[in-house]
């Protein structure tokens, strides 16, 4: 038995008839790519004799999919939707991605061709078109026909599993977030996350489908340049993930000195209230809105939007299901109960096919059949706006007590930037720029909460909290530390 989301607030989106394969049925007519620091624009037929070009070269590379180490740049933009182009099923790296974890990955799956990579080419490979190798044997595992991206799982260490997108799903997100936000051919949105991480390419799907312009800029958003480039395009948007606006608000940002922007989005991660309602209201304050969603990279990124309308009065809510998606609550034990926390599950057309853990994976079809378990833990209210509550996973014991480590962080807000570890039959916490009486703090600020003696929590300071890519915590990287 589940708990079903009512029927979700939003239109359905049309269905494009456009002829062409799933880079032109993604790329609107009217859509743009601005090149930030050197004002290059393509559109229009320029923009698809680009996309066309990029994909020439690719389609001469064996059977296999494209490993694609790819950098916020024009070209990046451009070989991505040439393999969409070319049919050919690609996998968005960190171009910082370490040689060891790169090789690793090329052993278990065997791509055709590994583009803007340098150094010694490995073994079955040569040189390709001068920034990157191609396979010297011709013959590889032939991917399923409906695959169009892979994206790595979290992190970027370990073994990563591959999510498996078909092209039907990358696009059917960007349709589905363009409608939830009322995106259009008006809007210009810069690329402040990486395009290797599922919502810096939702960002940049969801504008391309709608018509807008994107503002490929490179530099972080902590960077001058950054802003620069977001006043001299008159930038309308800006996406961020809770880590970006934590930093936001050290540096006090201020809406008005950036009047083109309108809107900001949150995903990636919980924020906490008090900074939702802060850059609300700053935002209101400049006549723009502030959209909290929710995504993973399994459901191609984003699963739900809080209307900006609705965010006084859902404060902390994820929001509801975009279009052509649905949530359940699968409770974890006894009796539905709309009050209890169970497992969000989610079903849409954005949903993966699976996972990939080596090339023959690659050819198998859609395991899910658009029904994912999130692993998250949530409810949904009357009206289906879904609050996440933790995660089925990020639960740690003190003393033999299980905790929920995403309620600890929340819980420290006031103390600082934390993020927490299950540690020994403990909870170690990492707060950036503590000192030790912070941190002997914030442990008894956590026993007297929990009612648990104090040495259940081991505070320490960190400088700084190490991020994926992503702009998310590197939880792994504060595990191996612990």
């Amino acid at each position: 038995m589940s708990i079903e989301t009512p029927r979700h607030r939003y239109p359905q989106p049309e269905p494009d008839d456009r002829p062409g394969n799933a880079a032109g049925e993604l790329v609107h007519p009217g859509a743009a790519l601005v090149d930030g620091a050197t004002g290059t624009a393509l559109r229009g037929p320029e923009l698809r004799g680009a996309v066309a070009e990029a994909a020439d070269r690719l389609s001469a590379l064996p059977t296999g999919v494209l490993f694609a180490l790819t950098p916020l740049d024009l070209p990046g933009v451009l070989q991505y939707l040439g393999a969409l182009a070319a049919g050919r099923p690609v996998l968005l790296l960190d171009p910082a991605l370490d040689r060891t974890a790169l090789e690793t990955l090329i052993g278990r799956f065997r791509p055709a061709g590994v583009t803007g990579a340098d150094g010694p080419v490995p073994a079955g490979y040569r040189v390709f078109d001068g920034t990157g190798w191609v396979r010297l044997d011709p013959d590889g595992e032939t991917p399923h026909p409906d695959l169009g991206v892979l994206l790595t799982t979290s992190g970027s260490t370990g073994n990563p599993k591959l999510v498996r997108l078909s092209a039907g799903a990358v696009l059917a997100n960007a349709r589905s977030i363009a409608v939830a936000l009322g995106l259009g051919p008006g809007e210009v949105a810069p690329t402040s996350l990486p395009l290797h991480y599922s919502y810096g390419l939702s960002v940049l799907n969801s504008h391309l489908v709608a018509g807008a312009t994107v503002l490929v800029e490179p530099n972080g958003v902590l960077s001058r340049s950054f802003w620069d480039a977001v006043d001299t395009y008159r930038a309308t948007s800006f996406a961020g993930v809770p880590y970006h606006y934590e930093m936001l608000r050290r540096i006090g940002f201020a809406p008005a000195a950036h009047p083109s922007i309108r809107t900001l989005t949150q995903a990636g991660g919980r924020l906490s209230p008090a900074l939702v309602q802060d850059f609300a209201d700053r935002m209101a304050a400049a006549g723009g809105r502030l959209a909290v969603m929710y995504g993973q990279t399994e459901a191609t990124a984003r699963m739900a939007v809080l209307p900006p309308e609705r965010l006084a009065d859902k404060i902390g809510s994820a929001g509801q299901a975009i279009p052509g998606g649905a949530f359940t609550i699968r409770p974890l034990d006894g009796p539905a109960d709309p009050d209890s926390a169970g497992e969000v599950v989610y079903a849409g057309p954005n949903v993966m096919m699976g996972y990939a853990e080596t090339e023959a994976d690659l050819a198998r079809g859609d395991d899910l059949g658009g029904v994912l378990p999130t692993g998250d833990l949530g409810r949904l209210d009357t009206e289906g706006f879904l609050t996440i509550t933790g995660r089925l996973k990020r639960i740690g014991k003190v003393f033999g007590t299980r905790v929920s480590l995403d309620d600890l962080e929340d819980l420290l807000r006031g103390h600082g930037v934390a993020a927490a570890v299950p540690g020994d039959d403990r909870v170690v916490i990492w707060l950036e720029g503590a000192d030790g009486e912070r941190c002997r703090a914030a442990a008894r600020a956590l026993a007297e909460r929990l009612r648990v003696h104090a040495s259940g929590f081991d505070v320490r300071s960190v400088d700084t909290l190490p991020l994926l890519a992503s702009g998310k915590v590197d939880y792994r990287a504060l595990e191996a530390d612990t």
